[in-house]
């Protein structure tokens, strides 16, 4: 039996803690904050996954934003297929099977590209900060369907994302005992990408069999990514026990989880989680489902290295840039080449697969 099989326990046997960080976002005191930075290094040390409420994104831009993803995602699928994008440029629409996210991990085993969700991307241009020499394949423009409202409305939530990103960042920096603008200078031009997924295919589209992947076990590529998802059950997180659970967030919540290079700045202190997404399959078909991840990803020329806090009896990880380090997760998930640098997140997922067997 392999990860992909494990058995899963309900969401109610397995909580995601959920933290209210309204201290960082209306003007909370020294105090308040300091509880809210050790419920995130405790949700961090333990699981890397959590949610969060108080993030005041109003509810009319998520409703916005996604009444356009499900406009986009009703298009015929040739239609959809006009806007896809070289495999290098991390932009444009992503047909179903077109993705192995595993390979993000450099698992050589899953050699598919079997993923069965589709994704529409867009993220950070290079015109945003004119006076950087941004490379145009990381920082390429955006390509925008001839969907009504739909770049106003993505647009719109894109913006809230960062927001919440950003103040993520500044909460991390308290949990971590760093100064306050730590991440300031690794993130003032952040290589942020939005993902919108879909995963509800018309009948025959697919073949309902027992490999059917929704999205493949990986970890996150970045610092953190900020998830706003329905509560159609799907999304699975792997625990240190090799059991994968339920996850589905509260009324209002946002899902945060923990990238690799969060893992890497602090030697596994805290985590980033595997988690994958399995089609929620009810009498032969598909309930749909949907989620839009804002990958926070930081400046593509910094280099990440274990903070000294954290390196102990030693140092887990070399020093790698932001840029080589997502490069090696692209290529790997939507070129089908296995990564040189994920040596220790692919231990993981080898591991839990040995546990189950």
């Amino acid at each position: 039996m392999d990860a992909m099989t494990a058995p899963v326990h309900p969401v109610e046997s397995f909580h995601v803690p959920a933290i209210d960080i309204t201290p960082y976002v209306a003007g909370g005191d020294p105090a308040q904050r300091a509880v809210v930075a050790a419920q995130i290094d405790d949700a961090a040390s333990s699981l890397g996954f959590m949610q969060i409420l108080g993030h005041q994104i109003p509810s009319v831009v998520i409703e916005e934003f996604t009444a356009v993803m499900d406009d986009f995602f009703a298009l015929p699928l040739e239609e959809k297929k006009a806007y896809r994008t070289p495999a290098e440029i991390n932009r444009g629409y992503a047909p179903p099977k077109s993705e192995s996210l595993s390979l993000s991990l450099g698992i050589e085993s899953a050699d598919r590209m079997n993923d069965f969700f589709e994704a529409y991307n867009v993220g950070v241009e290079a015109g945003e900060y004119p006076d950087l020499e941004l490379p145009a394949d990381h920082y390429a423009d955006n390509t925008w369907p001839a969907v009504e409202h739909f770049e106003a409305a993505v647009s719109t939530y894109f913006v809230e994302a960062r927001r919440v990103a950003h103040t993520l960042t500044r909460i991390f920096a308290d949990a971590l005992d760093l100064p306050p603008d730590f991440f300031d200078g690794y993130t003032d031009h952040s290589l942020d990408v939005l993902r919108m997924n879909n995963y509800a295919l018309p009948p025959g589209e697919i073949d309902l069999d027992g490999e059917l992947t929704g999205m493949g076990e990986h970890t996150d590529y970045g610092i953190v990514t900020v998830l706003w998802a329905d509560q159609v059950r799907g999304l699975q997180v792997l625990d240190h026990h090799g059991t994968w659970h339920d996850v589905a967030p509260e009324d209002g919540a946002l899902l945060i989880n923990l990238g690799d290079l969060m893992a890497r700045w602090t030697n596994e202190r805290w985590m980033s989680t595997l988690h994958r997404v399995k089609p929620p399959i009810v009498d032969g078909s598909i309930e749909r489902r949907r989620s839009a991840a804002y990958f926070h990803d930081g400046n593509i020329d910094a280099t990440i290295s274990t903070l000294p806090s954290c390196v102990g009896a030693g140092s887990r990880y070399s020093p790698i840039t932001v840029g080589e380090h997502i490069g090696a997760k692209l290529a790997g998930s939507r070129a089908g080449q296995p990564n040189p640098y994920a040596r220790r997140e692919a231990a993981r997922v080898r591991q839990a697969m040995q546990r189950r067997r």
